[in-house]
């Protein structure tokens, strides 16, 4: 066909998107109608059209023919090269849309298959049967005849067109070529040399009547052929003229169309299109004004943004970059006069996360190193939010360590604030000579240096009091931040799901709309009606989209007005909501929940580490205080209270901060086991010098050491407050009265019961030197066990005091001495026990062990008496003789002797102690006498001897139950005797 070198022009739109055919300037052409040739030529003679140029179905332009055409449609259609023309020629008259679907069958033709015309094959099978053998059997005469001419025929013309020369029957035969010329018309006919001749001039004639033969051979097939095919060359010519009527009725039935079409088109088309077009311009007016507004409104972002950051309106600011960003991104795109503002805005954004770490670290050296006194817990608060909600909107996670850093320098400015206000008030203390804060520190007296610890522990807890609710205050921010967050999700989930949803009963949908729009639509064709929908959810898109580039540009105008407003209020107040807006439109930007749980860890982190800040700094100033070791020199009234001031000061952080801090608390343990062992190295060298000076003779009992022991005795384990002395006061007594039990000491244990009373004092106030106080105390014990060992009965008094020698009363007092600290070990270990924890139960055994040595060390007083009195009666009875005068003045001694021995002890032990002795001792001189008599050979057989001892004996058994507490003591003399036999 000829359709392959033509263009398809596209079809050009006006501004109401109708798409017109052009006008040809030039006037109309009449041609006249023509016969069709035998042959179709390839070109129709004439100017040819384009498919641009068509016929318009309104108004004719020009008087169509059928050779203004230049492809039919069914040709186009029936075409065997239709996968080329596909896209080569319906794609550029129709579009790129165009493409071949399957038409939706109709609802009421029925779906026609072979078994519908299975009855008429049935009826008509054997009918065609019968035609078909007679076909075969007897052929048509006329039809044989005809073969038989066109055979017979067909072989004359070929033999006589055999005759014509093989060269006119070749398809590049040309005259133009010199060679076929020469070879058809030879010149050497014609170009003799010597003219021409008669020979010549027959041989042209016989050439000219060659080829006259050939055309008459040629000219007689052709007409052969023409006769051959005659009747359907008429019958051809007769249709021919036959179509050319039809034709020119259907082009009348056209123009009448035509005519009714353009009538209708001008009274009730054009006015509706006119108004349509209206409406087009107007709605494009309308999104152009629009435009212009939103491009004026973003232009006046950075002015906006500048005005904004003037109010620390960081929060604002932000959001309205990330909404011009976006604006720009989406509605803007592609404006050439804006190429230059997303680099200008990310650029600012750069700036705006600088300046806002920049003053968030102004903030918290302000907010941390203001007066603590006088003033709100939180400075501006709302500052403060604005700053955390932009910090965190910028993914700004480390400004947590921005105020950990200014917390450690603000902790320490405390510390040197303190004490310069502490040495403003000494004057013995100059500043331009004592320059050093420990060294200021030292200087200062106890009470001073205690004043300055408990300012700093005071402004160190409205410090924390101050962190504390700053960091509330940023928690606050984070978990609305991480609530938003949360919201945002759920509201995500959900629209997934309900878009989920609808996918899944979409083509349910799409198909019930089909029916529905083939049973309501009253046009002919249901693809008009799904068009129609398709139109409408295009306008509701474009509809949204408007929206939403309405709602952009008034987040722009709010961020402006808001920008305005601050400018005139001068304030940097936010609504929570409209930070919610603002997280919500920038949530992009937002830190993931993981992330923000992190950051609400930190600041508890944070609080945590200012409570050890505060700690260490507190340790600091412990520290420098007891450099030169003053804190080991405290009496124990002050250090029980800087030990109560340090313990309320770490309960008042753990309350406050929920953690446990230990640095100041080791700080005064260690402290307290230096004040321990000073405290135990002054006593017990206070013991030793008691110890040495002791004479060990029986001391008065002052009424307040009375009071002491009484006290203990109801349970108060503690040092009584001390009494004025006055008029009325009890006068001194010479025992000490214990639960009925009188208890005669020397100075050095009154004093003793005092420092043990010390010890416990010590651990009621300190609970937690329980451990290290009691080994020190066992100590002390130990040590006073030792030592009036030593004294006693080592007999070291003798070159320390001074004394002549150690006598039975000496050893009586030791030994109650000793008894009266072991009535005391269990009252002492019971008041440790309920201070010690249950794993620390283990060094209670001292106690047993102590308990053990004092009780050997009575046993060893009690044997040296006994042993005194033994060593007499082997003295005093080795010159016994038994004869007169009697009694003899060997018992006389021997009585004497025991009557002051009880004289120097009865008075000193217990009855039952006492006569526990005298019976150790009375044994003993039973068996000096028993050995004596033995010597002697006196045996108890009546005679005189025997008489004697037995005045003897008599005389010592009255003296000795002659003695207070001894009436019932038995000698039983029958064990004396040696019974000889």
């Amino acid at each position: 066909m000829a359709s392959s070198h033509s263009s398809s022009p596209v079809p050009r739109g006006g501004r109401d998107g109708i798409y017109h055919k052009e006008r040809d300037p030039s006037p109309p052409r009449c041609r006249p109608i023509r016969s069709l040739p035998d042959v179709c030529p390839k070109e129709p003679t004439g100017e040819g059209r384009g498919l641009c140029d068509g016929p318009s179905v309104v108004a004719e332009h020009d008087r169509w023919t059928v050779y203004s055409s230049k492809v039919n449609l069914p040709a186009a259609l029936n075409d065997p090269r239709l996968a080329k023309r596909e896209s080569d020629f319906f794609t550029k008259t129709w579009g790129l849309d165009f493409a071949e679907t399957e038409v939706m069958p109709s609802f009421y033709l029925p779906n026609i298959t072979r078994e519908h015309f299975a009855p008429y094959l049935q009826e008509t099978a054997q009918r065609e049967r019968i035609h078909e053998r007679c076909k075969t059997i007897c052929p048509n005469k006329d039809d044989v005849d005809a073969v038989s001419s066109i055979t017979t025929n067909h072989d004359k013309s070929r033999a006589e067109l055999e005759q014509v020369p093989k060269i006119f029957m070749k398809p590049e035969f040309a005259l133009e070529d010199p060679a076929t010329f020469n070879a058809v018309l030879p010149w050497s006919h014609f170009n003799s040399a010597g003219g021409k001749s008669s020979r010549d001039g027959a041989s042209s004639k016989l050439l000219q009547e060659k080829l006259s033969h050939y055309l008459d051979v040629v000219e007689v097939s052709i007409a052969r052929q023409i006769s051959l095919r005659s009747e359907a060359f008429f019958h051809a010519m007769s249709s021919q003229h036959e179509l050319q009527d039809r034709l020119q009725e259907t082009q009348r039935a056209v123009a009448v169309l035509r005519g009714r079409t353009a009538a209708i088109d001008r009274v009730m088309c054009q006015g509706p299109l006119q108004a349509v077009r209206t409406a087009l311009t107007r709605n494009n007016c309308v999104k152009l004004h629009n435009k212009m507004k939103l491009m004026a409104a973003v232009h006046q972002t950075q002015p906006t943004v500048q005005l904004l950051l003037s109010t620390s309106e960081f929060v604002g600011a932000l959001e309205l970059i990330s909404t011009t960003k976006e604006v720009l991104q989406q509605e803007l795109q592609g404006i050439h006069s804006f190429r230059h503002l997303g680099s200008q805005l990310c650029e600012l954004e750069k700036l705006i996360d600088k300046m806002m770490v920049e003053d968030f670290s102004m903030y918290a050296r302000s907010d941390l190193n203001r007066s603590l006194k006088d003033e709100p817990q939180v400075l501006e608060k709302e500052r403060l939010e604005s700053l955390v909600f932009g910090l965190l909107r910028q993914r700004k996670l480390d400004f947590l360590d921005i105020y950990s850093d200014e917390m450690i320098l603000a902790a320490k400015a405390i510390v040197t604030q303190c004490v310069a206000e502490s040495v403003l008030h000494i004057e013995e203390i100059d500043t331009e000579v004592v320059t050093k804060l420990a060294d200021q520190m030292r200087v200062m007296t106890f009470p001073q240096w205690f004043e300055l610890l408990k300012n700093v522990f005071e402004s160190f807890l409205l410090f924390l009091q101050r962190i504390k609710a700053t960091l509330n205050v940023i928690k606050n921010v984070v978990l609305e931040v991480l609530a938003s967050n949360q919201k945002n999700r759920l509201l995500e989930e959900a629209g997934a799901r309900a878009l989920d949803a609808e996918a899944s009963h979409g083509p349910s949908v799409l198909q019930g709309e089909a029916e529905l729009a083939y049973l309501t639509h009253e046009g002919l064709f249901i693809s008009d009606a799904l068009n129609e929908a398709q139109q409408q959810q295009q306008q509701q898109q474009q509809q949204q989209v408007q929206d939403q580039s309405s709602v952009m540009g008034s987040r722009i105008q709010q961020s402006r007005a808001e920008a305005a407003s601050s400018d005139s209020t001068c304030g940097t107040s936010e609504t929570s909501f409209s930070r919610e807006q603002s997280f919500m439109s920038g949530e992009n930007m937002m830190p993931s929940e993981l992330e923000l749980n992190r950051v609400i860890n930190n600041i508890q982190e944070l609080l945590y580490s200012a409570s050890d800040v505060s700690h260490d700094r507190c340790v600091k100033v412990l520290t420098a205080r007891a450099k030169d070791g003053s804190l080991e020199r405290l009496s124990s009234a002050e250090f029980v209270c800087l030990s109560q001031a340090v313990e309320g000061f770490v309960r008042d952080t753990e309350e406050l901060c929920g953690r446990r801090s230990v640095s100041l608390r080791g700080a005064l343990q260690s402290q307290a086991n230096r004040f321990v062992h000073r405290f135990h190295e002054e006593r017990k060298t206070k013991l030793s010098l008691l110890l040495d000076n002791e004479r060990w003779k029986q001391a008065e009992v002052p009424a307040e050491f009375q009071d002491l022991v009484n006290s203990i005795a109801d349970g108060r384990i503690s040092l009584p407050e001390r009494k004025i002395p006055g008029p009325e006061d009890r006068k001194p007594t010479d025992f000490l009265l214990i639960n009925g039990q009188k208890y005669a000491v020397v100075g050095t244990v009154l004093l003793l019961i005092r420092i043990f009373l010390e010890y416990c004092q010590c651990v009621n106030d300190i609970p937690s030197i329980a451990t290290d106080m009691l080994t020190r105390l066992s100590d002390l014990l130990k040590h006073f066990n030792s030592r009036s060992c030593q004294l006693v009965l080592g007999a070291g008094a003798l070159q320390v005091v001074g004394l002549k020698t150690i006598t039975t009363k000496n050893l009586a007092l030791a030994s109650r001495c000793l008894q009266l600290v072991v009535h005391y070990i269990p009252v002492i270990r019971a008041h440790f026990e309920a201070k010690l924890q249950p794993k620390q139960f283990s060094v209670l055994r001292h106690f047993d062990h102590i308990t053990k040595d004092y009780n050997d060390h009575i046993a060893e007083i009690s044997a040296k008496l006994v042993a005194i009195m033994d060593s007499l009666f082997e003295k005093v009875l080795s010159k016994y003789e038994v004869k007169a005068p009697m009694p003899s003045p060997c018992f006389r001694n021997v009585c004497k002797q025991m009557a002051k021995m009880h004289e120097a002890i009865s008075e000193l032990l217990p009855e039952e102690q006492t006569q526990m002795l005298f019976l150790r001792i009375n044994a003993g001189f039973k068996m000096h006498l028993k050995r004596q008599l033995a010597r002697l050979g006196v045996v108890n057989d009546g005679g005189p001897q025997n008489g004697l001892v037995v005045v003897d004996v008599a005389f010592y058994t009255e003296n000795i139950q002659a003695l207070r507490s001894l009436e019932r003591l038995d000698l039983n003399m029958a064990e004396i005797w040696e019974q000889k036999r």
